[in-house]
């Protein structure tokens, strides 16, 4: 059996209306692209008839295929499914909600042939609401930018082309996909972007809105210390922990000076913030410890979750489609 060379990896949650026409859309705008490609349908657990209308499309072209989680793990784990199941050596991203366009993929994937590991698709004519998601996403691609040194304008887009070797090197967890320019280029990957085309969402309702702006503050914290010291995040909280140590040292001085040249009493303040200047030393001291443990715990950790999430993953075949087993 020939493998395909591009894999299209499509995440769905709750998007039966959208999947036919998304699966139409895909043959359309690839009918004649000389490329062979696979097309990843990854539905998350949905609550609607999502893996119904899917195992339809699976079952009528052998191009597509159904991976169906048993429940909802998150976008960036059905992502990381995904790239985990791909079997082409360069995957492609995209929305299940119809406002990627498909007609995209074949530029995309022609930048990975010139040579770059991540093509990253922005959507200079957003089709969203300004205050609910096109705001927040402006912010937040100005912050991602100054925190990580990665500068992308649209972090968010899913339309995104990778090449396989470098993608599925990279640790998925939590939310990290709106992060993927980011963690991609802590591997030394060349990044490019390109604008796409985006269209207003027909079908459905968007997850997305201005709730998710915390959540990304909060990521972005562990984005900025991946990126800056993710093989020795100890150096982090020892860099943290060093003005403690100096402070500890200077008021235990002052107060030592003041007890052996001094005839004036000395306030107990000064051995006070000592202490607890000490104290703090100690705690971001114990923490770094703890981090380079974690460390060297996550890799083993991570391909745990992705295989605990696999064994859960049933992939339906066109047999297996048409008698609606899943």
């Amino acid at each position: 059996m020939t493998l395909p060379e591009i894999s299209i990896v499509v995440p769905l949650y709750n998007e039966e209306e959208n999947v036919r026409p998304l699966c139409n859309a895909v043959r359309e705008a690839l009918k004649e692209w000389p490329r062979t490609w696979e097309l990843l349908l990854v539905d998350d657990g949905s609550r609607d008839h999502t893996v119904d209308a899917a195992a339809e499309e699976a079952a009528a072209d052998p191009r597509l295929r159904l991976l169906g989680l048993k429940r909802n793990q998150g976008q960036t784990m059905a992502m990381a499914t995904g790239f985990a199941k791909a079997r082409g050596r360069i995957i492609v991203s995209m929305d299940g909600d119809l406002q990627n366009d498909p007609c995209d993929i074949p530029m995309m994937v022609s930048r990975i042939d010139d040579g770059f590991d991540l093509v990253c698709g922005w959507r200079k004519q957003r089709k969203d609401l300004f205050l609910s998601r096109r705001l927040p996403s402006l912010a937040a691609n100005a912050l991602i930018a100054w925190i990580t040194g990665v500068h992308i304008h649209d972090n968010g887009c899913s339309l995104k082309a990778y090449r396989a070797a470098v993608i599925q090197t990279v640790r998925l967890y939590s939310e990290m996909h709106r992060f993927l320019p980011a963690l991609v280029s802590m591997t030394g990957a060349r990044i490019t972007e390109v604008v796409v085309r985006h269209h207003p969402r027909i079908h459905g309702q968007s997850a997305y809105g201005l709730s998710r702006v915390f959540r990304v503050l909060g990521d972005m914290i562990i984005i900025k210390m991946l990126t800056q010291f993710s093989n020795r995040p100890g150096q982090w909280f020892g860099l943290l922990a060093l003005p403690f140590l100096v402070l500890a040292l200077v008021l235990a001085g002052v107060w030592a000076g003041g007890i052996w040249f001094s005839s004036k009493p000395v306030s107990i303040i000064y051995p006070s913030l000592s202490v607890l200047s000490m104290y703090m030393f100690g705690s971001l001291m114990t923490s770094s410890i703890l981090s380079e443990m974690l460390l060297a715990k996550a890799d083993k950790n991570y391909l745990r979750d992705l295989t605990s999430v696999l064994a859960v993953v049933k992939e339906l075949g066109p047999h297996q489609a048409r008698n609606g087993k899943l």
